[in-house]
């Protein structure tokens, strides 16, 4: 795992000098990251609805049928949640004294609360603003991509004051 931490931070830092006049290296690392991850998500869900599903609808058991979308979304976020949080964890907030347990469950917490973010927002810059789907995509994976920072560096993975006995105050109640 620390190899593998350390490949991928060499790579990043390799990028950050001719940003570091402007951009700090975690939020760099933040952003190369989340950037990664999101262009492996969306290459999943296009292989996984042109390619895997060929573009038909998924049915499971006696249940509804699922649509290909849908079903291609489902794909993608099971993958690339779990690769988002490892690179948040080991490489872009490795300062974080939490247990992993609850860095965890913070992370997906997250992850649901942008999920209804994003439809919310999608529906008031297509159907309030008239803004096309593309752009206002876009505008809410930035707006989110930003409180997603916020949210990670100072409340997912936080760094938690240590008492003089070497425990996280937030232990001692």
């Amino acid at each position: 795992m620390f190899k593998t931490r350390n490949f991928i931070l060499q790579i990043i830092d390799f990028f950050h000098p001719p940003f570091g006049r402007w951009i700090k290296r975690q939020t760099f690392r933040y952003l190369a990251c989340g950037g990664s991850n999101q262009v492996l998500n969306i290459f999943i869900y296009w292989f996984s609805f042109n390619i895997l599903l060929q573009k038909n609808d998924v049915k499971f058991f006696n249940f509804q049928p699922v649509t290909g979308p849908i079903a291609s979304y489902v794909i993608a976020s099971a993958i690339t949640i779990p690769i988002g949080f490892l690179l948040s964890k080991y490489v872009v907030f490795q300062e974080s004294n939490l247990k992993g347990r609850v860095q965890l469950f913070r992370y997906i917490s997250l992850v649901a609360f942008n999920f209804v973010l994003n439809y919310w927002m999608l529906k008031f810059f297509i159907n309030v603003l008239h803004i096309y789907p593309t752009p206002s995509q876009t505008i809410t994976i930035i707006l989110l991509a930003i409180f997603s920072y916020v949210v990670q560096r100072f409340f997912t993975f936080e760094v938690q004051p240590e008492l003089n006995d070497g425990t996280l105050a937030e232990n001692k109640e």
